[in-house]
């Protein structure tokens, strides 16, 4: 089936686009990789409810009352409110909760009180998740409040400047503790001359408990137990087909991490891990980034499970072989760079199963371990998602955006010749070597820059692309064809930091996610900076704004010196130098070019948050109850697989 011949679009509501993801070459998979796959897939989703949890903790009783209603519900789905509640139901799956995914802001229902309550007394009791002996009335009470009342629980994250981050945040990482409290917890527990250092609270809930505070470790038989233990049993199901026996080797140390929940057997699965290169199949699993801890320490759930794209890999092979060469010459002081880049693993993969905090929004690049100090003395994996990419490219073409946006035709002319390659190199350049770049100062704490170390760490790896763009040995690599291809780059980059990303903040709100905060502090630094010389300008056609680059060179060096102060900024652990960056450059949206941004936005009808649903993975069984194939059935029913995950993966 070509690409084109294959459907992408599922559905499309509110602020929200559906699509499907193809997995190319999958029936050439050897039967022991496709098994691996579908074992690996299976504990993929059998965690989908850590996450629901961690992200709020009355998400579990609000989603399966949700699933209750839209499985059993048998009164009028034609009214105006059963349709509200339906985007409402869909908004929440989406979210993984009932907070934005990526504002943070609570869902705003667009249906009554009143009607949510006449539903649940609708609903036979044996269906709703009653607790202790509830009643129906019992759990109205205590959902409506949580659902509807704007303030309560008003927000996933908040890290607004003067905030408890910790007590004024609905995630639910820490329980009746304050920052304060949280911070002086952690506080000394780490030794900064330590070289293998392990990451204190990554996998565990704090929480004061008869006075004390204490922390809850996921582990089977701690905090997440009974989905924990399914995940494990589909880990012990893969071991027999990994690829290698060091694969299995290191199966068997998640498995064991999972078990004890000692961070040590993390940093050891996580060694072995990034070791491991030759991997066809491959899989992240595991409480892994920080982005939603106010503090920067503890981790979600996530999972991927992915196999090789062969042919494409090959990018990736030649931005890695140079690895050295790009640190050497990049612009960082020179005691910040790595003498030596270690084991710089890349590879452009497919994805077969999306789970935890990668569901239903899938990242397009990912570079694992975080840990720094695994990063420098082993190495690290750098995966670009070719057939995530191939689906956002694919149904973009020929919405409207790009000419609605673009300053001039000569700009989209460049953006449709080589908009997908520059994507491509960016996100290549970004998670191979950007994110492996860099060294920490000796006695730096690798939790300095707490809040914003997300949005720093992201600064950083899109500054040393976006700096590399416009090299001579991109071109002499053989990596893009000619010099002006790099400026397509440049072009799209600033176009949607200074202005097309802020179509997904809703007015009067400033930007929070970590992602969107880099790429608006880096747009504003070197706008600031260079519309000085004229190398940036914003101006005005026919009352609509655009950005011109007038200097694509010096704007390399503009992006060479912010990349240049981050790396310090990173390496010595500068909490306030970072603070300044982010808040002064990343935070705050102008209110009028919003407004202007939105209403053009609007008339093309799009969505700005896109999202997938999964294939399904069917096993073919011997009369031995042996696989024999695993086939693949594409989805078309974004409620109908997220109703199907609630019967078959809940755990908790």
């Amino acid at each position: 089936m070509a690409k084109e011949d294959f459907k992408y679009f599922v559905e499309q509501f509110e602020d929200i686009r559906v699509l499907k993801y193809k997995l190319p070459g999958f029936e050439s998979l050897t039967l022991q990789q496709k098994t691996f796959i579908y074992y690996l897939s299976q504990a993929a989703l059998s965690g989908r409810d850590i996450l629901w949890d961690q992200n709020f903790r009355f998400n579990l009783q609000i989603r399966k009352t949700l699933e209750a209603i839209l499985e059993s519900y048998i009164g009028d789905k034609t009214s105006d409110e059963y349709r509200s509640f339906l985007v409402y139901a869909k908004r929440v799956f989406f979210a993984n909760g009932i907070h934005h995914h990526y504002s943070n802001d609570k869902l705003r229902p667009g249906f009554t009180e009143s009607y949510f309550a006449k539903l649940i007394k609708k609903i036979d009791k044996h269906r709703l998740p009653l607790k202790n002996g509830q009643t129906k009335d019992e759990l109205i009470s205590q959902l409506s409040p949580i659902i509807f009342d704007e303030e309560l629980f008003g927000r996933k994250v908040e890290q607004r400047e003067g905030a408890d981050m910790i007590a004024e945040s609905a995630i639910n990482l820490y329980e009746d503790v304050n920052q304060k409290e949280a911070e002086a917890f952690y506080s000394g527990k780490i030794d900064p001359k330590d070289p293998c250092p392990v990451s204190l609270g990554l996998n565990s809930k704090v929480a004061k408990k008869d006075g004390e505070i204490v922390e809850e470790v996921y582990r089977s038989g701690g905090l997440y137990s009974t989905a924990i233990d399914q995940i494990i049993m589909w880990l012990e199901k893969s071991i027999n087909f990994a690829e290698s026996e060091l694969q299995m080797k290191e199966l068997k140390l998640l498995i064991d991490f999972y078990r004890s929940g000692d961070l040590k057997k993390w940093d050891d699965f996580n060694v072995l891990w990034a070791q491991d290169s030759e991997a066809e199949v491959d899989y992240n699993n595991g409480f892994i980034e920080t982005y939603s801890d106010p503090l920067g320490r503890k981790a979600t759930w996530e999972a991927i499970v992915n196999y090789k794209d062969i042919e494409a890999t090959q990018r990736t092979k030649i931005i890695t072989a140079n690895a050295q060469w790009f640190e050497d010459n990049s612009p960082i002081q020179p005691q910040y760079r790595k003498e030596k880049v270690k084991g710089v693993a890349a590879k452009v993969i497919n994805i077969a199963m999306l789970g935890g905090d990668c569901y239903p929004v899938s990242p397009l690049g990912i570079n694992l371990p975080n840990a720094n100090w695994i990063r420098k003395g082993v190495g690290s994996k750098s995966v670009t998602l070719a057939n995530i990419t191939d689906a956002y490219d694919i149904t973009s073409q020929g919405d409207g955006f790009l000419e609605e946006f673009a300053a001039d035709q000569s700009e989209v002319d460049r953006i449709k010749k080589y908009g997908s390659l520059t994507d491509s190199l960016h996100t290549g350049l970004h998670e191979c070597v950007g994110h492996a770049s860099g060294k920490l100062a000796e006695g730096t704490d690798p939790n300095a820059l707490k809040n914003y170390a997300s949005p720093l760490e992201e600064a950083r790896a899109d500054l040393f692309a976006l700096y590399y763009m416009t090299d001579k040995k991109i071109i002499e690599l053989g990596l893009l064809p000619e010099e002006d291809a790099a400026k397509a780059s440049y072009d799209a980059y600033l176009r949607n930091g200074l202005l097309t990303q802020i179509v997904k903040i809703k007015p009067g709100k400033h930007i929070e996610e970590a992602h969107m905060r880099n790429r608006s502090a880096i747009s504003h630094w070197v706008f600031e900076k260079g519309r000085q010389g004229n190398i940036v300008e914003l101006f005005k056609q026919g009352g609509k704004s655009y950005v011109r680059i007038n200097d694509y060179y010096g704007l390399r060096q503009l992006f060479g010196e912010l990349l240049k102060e981050i790396q310090r900024v990173k390496s010595e652990g500068d909490y306030e130098a970072g603070k300044r960056i982010i808040e002064k450059f990343g935070v705050k949206v102008d209110p009028h070019l919003h407004t202007e941004i939105l209403e053009r936005y609007e008339k093309l009808n799009l969505a700005p948050y896109t999202g997938f649903v999964n294939p399904n993975l069917l096993p073919v069984y011997n009369t031995k109850g042996e696989i024999t194939d695993v086939k693949v059935e594409y989805v078309n029913d974004f409620l109908g697989q997220m109703l199907y995950y609630g019967r078959n993966y809940s755990f908790l």
